[in-house]
This record gives C-alpha cells, structure tokens and sequence, in this order.
C-alpha cells in the first residue's frame, strides 16, 4: 500500500514538471517571434506571416514593373518623364498605406476617408498635370496615365478590387494604341514604354488576386489604424499606439491680385496692431459707436433690399477684373515639332504652310476663326474651341476633336482617323480620297458627315447618338437607334 501511494506521489511530481517546460517552450516561442516582428519593423502583435509576404508582394511590384517603367520614361524625358516620377510617389504613399493596413485594425469611415486622402491627392495631382500639358507632344502619354491612375482607389473598392483595376487599365489602352500607332515604326522607345507602364497594373492586378481577393484586409490584432499615414510607425523601435497627432500648421499667406507684391515688413506690422489691440483688454469696446434701431438691417427691411444692388455690382466688377487677367494673348508658331495656334478669335486667315510629316498641330481656345493646314502633317488636335472652321490637305495619323463647339471639317487629301470627344455640334467634309476614314465619337451630339457626290456637292449623314442593347443569347448586340417622325 506505501509502495504504490510512493508511485503516485513521483508520477505527480512529473506531471508538474512536464507542465512546468511545456509552459516554458511556449513563451520561449513567443518570444522568439515578437523578436522576429520587431526586428523587421512591425508591431509585437501587428503584422502575422500572411500580412508580411503582402508588403514583400508589393515591394517586387515596385522593384518590377515601376521601375522598369521609370526607367523607360527617363528614356523618352521631358513631361513623360515628370508624370512617371509623380506615378511613383503615388505608389510609395500606398505602400506606405498597406503596411499601415497590415499591422493596425480597420478604422472609422470617417477616420479611413482621412487615411486615403494622401492617396487621392496624388491621382488628382497627376490629372491635373495633364490638363496643364495639353499642348504637348506627349499628349496621349500623359492621358494614358492620367485616365488609369483612378486605378490606386482600389484600397477603396469593398469587394472584388481587381475587376476595378482591370477596368482602369483598359481605360488606358485607347490613349497607348496612339502612342504604338504613332511610333510603332519609327521610336522604340514609346512601344516599350506602353508595355512597361501597362504591366504595372497586370501586376497589380494578380497581387490584389492573390492578397486582397474580396477587399483590403486589415489587420485582425493589433491597435485602430491612426488618423493619418504621418502618425504610422517609421521605425522598428516605433510602438504600437502612436502618440497623438500634432495640431495642424496655421493657413499659408494669401496673395491676391491686387497685392502682387507684399512689402517687406508688412505682416509684422499687421500682427503689432493685432496684438497691441488684443493687449486692451476690456478697453477694446471703448472705440465702438451705439447703433440705434433704425440704423440695424435685421431691423428695418429698407436697409436690406439698399445692399443688395452694392454687392452684386463690386461682385460683377470682381469677375470682370479676373477675366480680364485670365484672357491670354494669340499665339501661332512653330515650337520644335509642334504647330501651336491658340486663342485666336474672329481671325479666318490663319495658314500653316511648309509643313513636315513629323509635325503636329495643336488648336486651343480659338473661336470664331478659320485655320488652313497645307501639306501633309501627322495630326492635328482641336481643344475647347468654338466655331472654329478646319480645312487641311492630309494627315497620316489622326485629326481629334475635344471639348468643343460647332466645329466644321474640311479634308482635302486623306486622314485615317477622326475623333470626336465631348463636342457639341460638328460637321466633316470628306473628299473621294478620305472616304475610308474611320471616324470615332464618345459623348457627343448632333455630328453629321458629308460625302462628295459626282457634281461637286455633298450629300448629309447624321452620326448616331441614341443606341439599344440586346442580349443576343452569347454576347450583348448594339445597334443604333431611328427615331421616327
């Protein structure tokens, strides 16, 4: 009986022992990969395997394609390559964005619309870029970036981002067929260009498949993402619980038109007299005069309707005095292979002659006038113009119409191609050589094309603009649409 209570007495001591280093083990292995997190910059309890080998994906995107496609855009130079070194910020701030994403717990909607603004800014920055260099050789460059870089708004999509993507990417295609048309044959540069920078959304299209299949995933542990990417931990000593942001810097100095030149010393002089004023205390009414009822707006209604004709009137000289600044001189020159003929108006004389067929012409902001193209020229770019009249001999590439009004057309030779975007009104003559044209339209009304006939006339044919949708049983069939009567 002593025998055997002995054999229980040792096997329980055991038992505790065994517990005892089993407990041990596990804080050893917890130790060990909170070290691991730490030493690659992730919080203790942020960042888990899966969320890791996320922003390792993401690094090769951008040590891949964005890099080739930088290097491709410092080949070509010039706005190509500005628009490339903003694509690539814009890139780094979500990455920055996704390893925040991979060690914090999703926020607010409130607190996630200020964590994306960052990235908003840069799309927007990177449109607006364009917008400023419509006159450049580079044009369809610049708007095959700028039409597919909403494509970074996908952290945004909740599910099934990569279909987004795609969507964007090919938004892109129509402006980098250009570029390939244009330079297929003559600079290689372009076509590996188009390539590079398209790749980047393939790319990122099997990365968001393989990572983010149904929607940005957030981390499950770890603290609430903070209000800002700048409030996100930098370093690997970083905590977990970032302090809390800084009260944001004051408004910048405000120049305007009348005060062009500030002089020096002024803003002191302004906050000494704020300040002195301030310092008064209670005294600081001592200067006011009493305002008797009948002198009070909210009081006597003949006050309120005698202001309002002093307003409108300092409001309507205001916008007057503005576009007056804004109103730019005309321009027609030649500016290395670029014809450039803007803000002409009542003017139906204008001639360019001696072209070559690398040259381009670039109309903007002419109204009311009449332009004549001799030669043979690779193509000419109509934007924001109204009732501009073109008449050109022959152009190899295309002839584009955007963002404008009762615009007419003449072709006296051939032209491959015309585009038609955003215009309202528009008329085109074709000769008997351009009668294979092919003509392109996309938000736009009231087009007609008119053919030559054999007795020197032509004969009027509307463009559609109403169209119907079928299901045709294995693919969607579009037909345009008569309306009768």
């Amino acid at each position: 009986m002593l025998a055997a209570r002995s054999t229980f007495v040792t096997m329980e001591g055991l038992m505790l022992r065994l517990e005892r280093a089993v407990t041990r083990l596990e804080q050893m292995s917890v130790n060990i990969h909170a070290t691991s997190g730490m030493a690659n910059g992730d919080c203790v309890n942020g960042i888990d395997g899966g969320s890791s080998q996320c922003v390792d994906a993401f690094n090769m995107l951008l040590n891949g394609p964005v890099s080739d496609y930088l290097s491709k855009s410092r080949a070509i130079g010039s706005e190509v390559e500005k628009h490339a070194e903003m694509v690539q910020s814009a890139l780094q701030t979500q990455r920055t964005f996704l390893k925040m994403a991979a060690t914090h717990q999703q926020p607010a909607k409130t607190e996630l619309h200020d964590l994306m603004k960052p990235i908003s800014e840069h799309i927007q920055e990177i449109q607006n870029f364009r917008e400023r260099n419509r006159g450049s050789s580079f044009f369809n460059h610049l708007s095959a970036v700028s039409e597919s870089i909403p494509a970074l708004g996908w952290v945004a999509v909740c599910q099934k981002p990569g279909p987004y993507v795609k969507e964007m990417n090919d938004a892109a295609t129509f402006y980098t067929n250009r570029v390939l048309k244009d330079y297929k044959e003559t600079d290689r540069r372009h076509v590996d260009w188009v390539r590079s920078y398209l790749s980047i959304w393939t790319e990122m299209q099997s990365f968001i498949k393989q990572h983010h299949t149904t929607g940005l995933e957030w981390s499950k542990i770890g603290p609430i993402a903070p209000p800002s990417l700048l409030d996100s931990p930098k370093t690997p000593s970083a905590p977990c619980h970032p302090p809390p942001p800084p009260p944001p810097p004051g408004p910048p100095p405000v120049f305007t038109d009348e005060d062009p030149q500030p002089q020096v010393g002024s803003g002191a002089a302004q906050h000494s007299a704020l300040f002195a004023q301030l310092n008064q205390g209670m005294d600081i009414t001592k200067g006011l005069k009493r305002v008797s009822d009948d002198q009070k707006s909210h009081k006597n209604p003949n006050l309120r309707s005698q202001a309002a004709p002093t307003k409108t009137k300092s409001s309507g000289a205001a916008a007057s005095s503005k576009a007056a600044v804004q109103k730019r001189l005309p321009l027609l020159e030649l500016e290395g292979k670029k014809w450039r003929v803007e803000n002409f108006e009542q003017k139906h004389d204008l001639l360019i002659e001696e072209t070559e067929l690398k040259q381009v012409a670039y109309v903007f902001g002419c109204s009311n006038s009449t332009l004549q193209v001799k030669g043979k020229i690779n193509s000419i770019i109509i934007d924001n113009c109204k009732k501009l009249g073109l008449v050109f001999e022959n152009v190899v590439g295309i002839v584009e119409i955007i963002n404008s009004n009762s615009i007419q057309l003449q072709a006296l030779g051939t032209v491959p191609t015309i585009s038609i975007n955003k215009t309202e009104g528009c008329q085109v003559y074709l000769s008997k050589d351009s009668l294979n044209c092919e003509i392109v339209s996309a938000k736009s009304s009231e087009m007609n094309i008119l053919i030559p006939t054999g007795d020197d006339d032509y004969r009027e044919f509307p463009v559609p603009e109403q169209f119907k949708t079928v299901w045709g049983g294995s693919k969607l069939v579009t037909e345009p649409t008569e309306i009768a009567g």
